[in-house]
């Protein structure tokens, strides 16, 4: 199956249904009255999150979907029937927008998450809505209201920890390969990754995490070149990036400092938001250097690099060093859910405490109302008794 992580489609839900303007006629009842329904409600558009998808191809040649109208009001008190709602289903990880406004309407980060896209239209009402003592006979109905119309733009963020960056054929499909099941193509030439690829890495019972793999940068991506920066998206919900860098390249002309640099600032270029996220630097195929001289190449790269937060030396092909650093990584993100969990349960402590001073203030607004209109009462009554 292709992968899709893009779409535009449109999405139109149902009309309401009109009110009826009818009249009960019955033998030997030659004043029956209104007799008019209502019209159905229009069928809606949602939106759902499913883990079971993995990519937006259901939406690639299917770009507009309509729900169902609500039926018109009938005779003798007869409602419309309403429309059957619609209900799309997405990979987990999808993010929906407006695609004339550009305002975000959804972001499907949970399996199972609902987001109603288009609102089908009200029906209309019926006559016996308006009748009165004054009116006995309204002919007056109203008419169902249109259902919503919108052209959405579809993004797919895969969901994942860890998001791996690098030059093409710096070893990213290697290393999910050695640390994970998943089994990326690998080959001995660039761009073989050509979609993202994920891999949940376990590192003992009940701990792991997911990592992403995606298509290789290059200089120039911003401009187009390669593959540009389509994928990059997909690391944007990391709280990790491991930087994978050749420390032994082909051609002997590349400088991987050089290299590594160009990386980073096609990443700025892309978002200053994920060009800040914490980013360590894995220094990839140490199998091709002689034993003897990788303590050496290691720290000549790190001289020539710069500071970084963290660094690994690693043979992805063999798994030489991979385990140390997915110990460290799962480390690190244990420590940032466990950030996580605290400020959301500080926010709800926050919440909480906000409620209760707001219901303690209407508790005692409420109080003294009770205590004034007593007060007025007992006033009513001396001067009820003073006359």
């Amino acid at each position: 199956m292709k992968f899709f992580d893009e779409a535009r489609i449109e999405v139109v839900a149902g009309d309401g249904g009109d009110g009826a303007a009818t009249f009960r006629r019955e033998k030997y009842v030659p004043r029956g009255g209104p007799s008019g329904g209502d019209g159905g409600r229009g069928g809606s558009i949602v939106a759902r999150a499913d883990r079971n998808l993995n990519t937006l191809i259901d939406y690639r040649y299917t770009r507009i979907f309509r729900a169902e109208k609500g039926e018109n009001g009938g005779s003798r008190d007869c409602y419309g029937k309403g429309g059957k709602d619609i209900v799309l289903r997405f990979p987990v990880g999808t993010v929906i927008s407006d695609a004339d406004s550009g305002e975000a309407l959804a972001d499907l980060d949970e399996d199972g998450k609902e987001v109603l896209l288009a609102s089908g239209g009200r029906g209309g009402l019926g006559n016996i809505h308006f009748k009165s003592s004054t009116n006995r006979a309204p002919r007056q109905r109203t008419l169902g209201t249109e259902g919503e119309r919108r052209n959405l733009h579809l993004e797919l963020k895969v969901l994942a920890d860890v998001g791996l960056l690098g030059l093409p054929n710096a070893g990213k499909s290697t290393f999910i390969r050695a640390v994970s099941a998943a089994k990326p193509k690998v080959a001995d030439y660039p761009f073989t990754t050509l979609a993202p690829n994920l891999g949940v890495v376990r590192t003992a019972e009940g701990r792991s995490f997911v990592v992403a793999d995606i298509p290789g940068l290059i200089e120039g991506a911003a401009e187009g070149a390669g593959l540009g920066h389509q994928f990059l998206r997909h690391l944007q919900r990391t709280h990790l990036l491991l930087h994978l860098v050749d420390l032994a390249p082909f051609d002997p002309e590349a400088d991987p400092v050089v290299d590594a640099r160009n990386i980073v600032e096609e990443l700025r270029k892309y978002d200053e938001t994920l060009y800040a996220k914490p980013r360590w630097l894995v220094l990839n195929k140490l199998d091709l250097v002689a034993p003897e001289e990788r303590a050496a190449r290691v720290q000549a790269f790190l001289d020539a690099y710069g500071p970084v937060e963290r660094h690994f030396a690693i043979a992805a092909i063999n798994r030489d060093g991979c385990e140390a650093l997915t110990f460290a990584v799962q480390d690190y993100l244990d420590g940032e859910r466990a950030r996580i969990e605290a400020e959301r349960a500080e926010r709800h402590a926050e919440e909480q405490a906000r409620l209760a001073a707001l219901h303690a203030r209407r508790a005692a607004a409420e109080e003294e109302a009770a205590k004034n209109a007593l007060a007025r009462d007992d006033e009513d009554d001396d001067y009820d008794e003073s006359r």
